[in-house]
């Protein structure tokens, strides 16, 4: 009777140490899980920050690009302008000479 009583008390204790072996199994997958979400939401919502930083660059690369046409449809504007000035004076500076000479 001695030796089923220590058999008895031996499977007692592997069932207990199974059940507590496996309560802390699941404690520590709730845990990682918990912890895997929160890097998770940290990675996504640093992604989002990204993404929205590109937006951002992108909506003044296009403003730039813009402002860059505008200034080179002036800057012709002016060339031209500058050309025909530059004919101007040098008539007059040709009428001046011939003034002179006489």
């Amino acid at each position: 009777m001695d030796a089923s009583i220590t058999a008895i008390i031996g499977i007692a204790c592997t069932i207990a140490g199974a059940v507590i072996g496996y309560s802390g199994f699941l404690r520590t997958a709730k845990r990682e899980s918990a912890d895997n979400g929160k890097h998770d939401g940290t990675v996504l919502s640093e992604l989002a920050h990204c993404n929205a930083g590109i937006d951002d660059i992108k909506a003044e690369l296009k403003d730039m690009r813009r402002t860059n046409s505008e200034i080179l449809c002036r800057l012709t504007a002016v060339e031209a302008s500058a050309k025909q000035a530059h004919k101007r004076i040098d008539r007059i500076e040709g009428l001046e000479d011939s003034r002179e000479k006489e």
